[in-house]
């Protein structure tokens, strides 16, 4: 599939990194075994597509982390999407973090690449994002450290985001909020948003 007009309108002035980085997935995202091997033809709709709605209930230039981000998503595409956001990666798995590292690189992002596992990250940042990493108590549980007061992880879920939340016992003084964001053209998209009390 190619990028449609409208999809690269979330990318002014990036529309060429954007292609560049679906290449990359394309061919040694699947190669090196970050993408599935039939997903070749679905990485417009499947993985860009499906990370440009929280792009667009981000704070302006804020702190973001992506943990447990693979292949990039959505921290590649959020970076790409929001230039005025200061946006990094953790990864614990090394061949995933060369790999996030060849993108940046190949792409001229300003994104930091950290090797490690969520719960061992010692700075904070005002946004965490996650796609497709754990349920969310245990998001959470490994990211809370990470977030300053009144700063939010921020949760890319399927249709069961409802039930996650009531599933959920939050920390003392946060609330959980469901974004469901209906964009043109995209499917709807669900973000669940734990917010840290004042």
């Amino acid at each position: 599939m190619k990028p449609t007009p409208e999809l690269l309108a979330y990318f002014k002035g990036r529309e060429d990194q954007i292609q560049q980085y679906a290449q990359f997935l394309a061919g040694a995202g699947i190669e090196r075994g970050l993408i599935g091997p039939k997903e070749g033809d679905r990485i417009w709709e499947r993985h860009i597509a499906n990370c440009i709605p929280i792009t667009t209930i981000i704070p302006q230039g804020v702190r973001v982390v992506d943990i447990g981000s693979g292949a990039g998503l959505p921290g590649v595409v959020i970076a790409l999407a929001r230039p005025d956001l200061k946006v990094s990666l953790v990864e614990p798995l090394q061949r995933r973090v060369d790999f996030l590292n060849e993108i940046v690189a190949e792409l001229g992002l300003d994104i930091e690449v950290i090797r490690g596992r969520a719960e061992r990250v010692k700075k904070q940042f005002e946004v965490v994002t996650a796609r497709a990493v754990a349920p969310l108590e245990k998001l959470i549980n490994i990211s809370w450290h990470m977030i300053p007061k009144t700063g939010s992880l921020m949760a890319m879920k399927g249709e069961s985001a409802a039930d996650e939340i009531l599933a959920t016992t939050l920390k003392k003084g946060s609330t959980a909020q469901l974004h469901e964001i209906s964009l043109p053209n995209l499917p709807i998209a669900r973000v669940i948003q734990v917010k840290k009390g004042a």
